[in-house]
């Protein structure tokens, strides 16, 4: 009778086992569906850890997008593009503690149609969950919230450094120009450079335009280039500019710009010549001014020529 119990009290302890498993199996597949696909959808909140949710909600919907700073896995973590969407299978599940748990997810990117792409290896996967007042959670997916984290840091960083360089050249350089009722630089960051804790140092490509509302439209009346190096200084978390060593005009400049910008030179003269990249920058940065001001203008003129739509 004793045996019995015990064979007993083992099945019933494996059978609790496995029930604990394939629920986790299952509550990992409807976590899945939050896993961010090119956006963080809001209701994907309540899938996830509040700390989870906090770091991806600033990256998706917080940061400034910048030029260049097209960073893949920020809009997707394991969907493909071309029309392809993550098919997602839960392959197991580990509990590693009361509280804590890994799934391995396994991943097909499969076509609109519902076929596979055969070109595609399965990858594999780690969601992490937490239990959090009884709910299992997303707590992480492939170690992201730490890249999250530091993506954020070097964007808070990065922040700090451009709003320390267009404030000294609207208050240094802006104002010995025409001035009208906003100024708004254009700046390329073209390399930066950190000297020990407390300088750093940043070569760029800058342009000052000065421009009066009309309308819908941000007519420029005064502007130029100004490009260089500057020297910033870090006290606390706050960077100041102390000094700038810019290009001059004329038969000096590429002598000057050889000089300033010594091996980061032939990146700034693909940056400077091209108009194409320098208007898109321009449009980027005027679209942001405006979104985080609210400001009503919808086109940017300069002086002969027609007006340019800053949202495509």
């Amino acid at each position: 009778m004793k045996k019995l119990t015990i064979i007993t009290l083992a099945a019933l302890l494996l059978a609790a086992c496995t029930n604990t498993e394939e629920q986790l199996k299952q509550r990992a597949a409807e976590l899945c569906r939050h896993i961010p696909d090119h956006e963080l959808r809001e209701e994907s909140k309540d899938y996830m850890t509040a700390d989870f949710y906090a770091v991806l909600d600033t990256m998706f919907n917080r940061l400034p997008d910048h030029e260049a700073m097209d960073h893949e896995w920020l809009y997707y973590f394991v969907t493909g593009n071309g029309g392809t969407i993550a098919n997602y299978t839960v392959t197991a599940v580990e509990l590693t503690d009361d509280d804590h748990a890994v799934a391995t997810i396994s991943v097909r990117q499969q076509w609109e149609d519902g076929s596979f792409d055969e070109n595609t290896d399965v990858e594999e996967h780690r969601l992490y969950m937490e239990r959090v007042d009884g709910q299992w959670l997303m707590s992480d997916f492939d170690g992201h919230k730490a890249d999250c984290i530091r993506h954020i840091a070097l964007s808070r960083r990065e922040e700090a450094l451009r709003g320390a360089i267009i404030g000294y050249l609207k208050d240094q350089i802006g104002s010995q120009y025409l001035q009208g009722e906003l100024c708004v630089p254009t700046l390329m960051m073209v390399q930066e450079e950190e000297q020990g804790d407390s300088l750093m140092l940043a070569w760029c490509d800058c342009w000052i335009y000065w421009y009066n509302p009309a309308g819908d439209t941000l007519k420029c009346i005064s502007g130029g280039n100004h490009s260089g190096l500057f020297t910033l200084r870090r006290t606390g978390g706050n960077l100041t500019v102390t000094s700038f060593d810019q290009t001059t005009d004329g038969a000096s400049f590429t002598p000057s710009a050889r000089r300033i910008f010594g091996p980061h030179y032939d990146l700034f003269c693909n940056m400077h010549s091209n108009a194409d990249v320098r208007e898109a920058v321009r449009r980027e940065q005027l679209r942001q001014l405006i979104q985080t001001q609210k400001l009503p203008f919808r086109y940017y003129q300069d002086y002969g020529w027609p007006a340019v739509k800053i949202e495509d």
